[in-house]
């Protein structure tokens, strides 16, 4: 995790806001975010629920794919309904591909015939609700705060399903990478207000950057003496995010 992630992720110690229980995925992005935050509260005795209907949206055959790389091929406008849309679903990852990356450790005990090859957005919110509606959701019953360290794409799912969010303005939602976001919620677990803890120029950067990944990036080939698009070794990095629910 970079210094500045970390620095945005104190601001929960900052807050004086505690919790009673968190939930998170068994992806180790968001397990170790996790820890960090619990370090910084010095919350380690904090009850962690994970589950892998918390995981980030599978990709398909983009698993692994570098976002830039992307946009500078399909394009921008392309990029963006692959990312953003509800209902687009990439190709399935081939079975042997699936294979070669699976760690069957996290998922033990279980049919890993559930587990997918390929998500749109609205496979991962059918796929997350169950967590929402068996867990999460009975803690906030119980009163109990709740802490929920996920994923961009899971997140911005759960946001949808909160605020009833169209399909249609679903596409252009934006969470900033690790700055944690704060929902009050009434009896019936419905949003009464909602806020980040973050300054409005760390909200802007912080928008401004999970944008700039569907971005196309050139640079100057002096072999060809023409711009090529730009490649890189970084794998994608499906940033973190926090959540934190609490009944009113």
């Amino acid at each position: 995790m970079h210094e500045q992630q970390v620095e945005q992720l104190c601001l929960l110690h900052a807050s004086g806001l505690d919790f009673d229980v968190a939930f998170t995925s068994v992806l180790k992005r968001a397990v170790k975010t996790l820890y960090f935050i619990q370090e910084e509260m010095d919350a380690h005795w904090l009850p962690v629920v994970r589950s892998w209907r918390l995981n980030e949206k599978h990709q398909g055959a983009l698993q692994g794919c570098n976002k830039k790389e992307m946009a500078a091929l399909y394009g921008e406008p392309q990029l963006k309904v692959w990312r953003r849309s509800f209902t687009f679903r990439p190709p399935p990852l081939e079975d042997e591909l699936a294979l070669k990356s699976f760690n069957p450790k996290p998922y033990a005990g279980m049919d890993i015939s559930m587990l997918p090859k390929t998500e749109s957005l609205k496979d991962t919110l059918e796929r997350l609700l169950p967590c929402w509606y068996d867990q999460i959701a009975p803690a906030l019953k119980s009163n109990k705060k709740v802490l929920l360290v996920g994923h961009g794409s899971s997140v911005r799912a759960i946001i949808k399903f909160l605020e009833d969010m169209p399909d249609d303005e679903f596409i252009n939602l934006e969470v900033p990478q690790a700055i944690p976001l704060v929902y009050k919620l009434d009896d019936d677990l419905r949003p009464l207000k909602h806020y980040y803890l973050g300054t409005e120029k760390e909200l802007e950067a912080g928008l401004a950057k999970v944008a700039a990944r569907g971005k196309a990036k050139v640079f100057q080939d002096k072999n060809l003496g023409k711009a090529a698009p730009f490649t890189t070794t970084n794998a994608i990095y499906n940033g973190e995010a926090s959540n934190i629910y609490s009944k009113e």
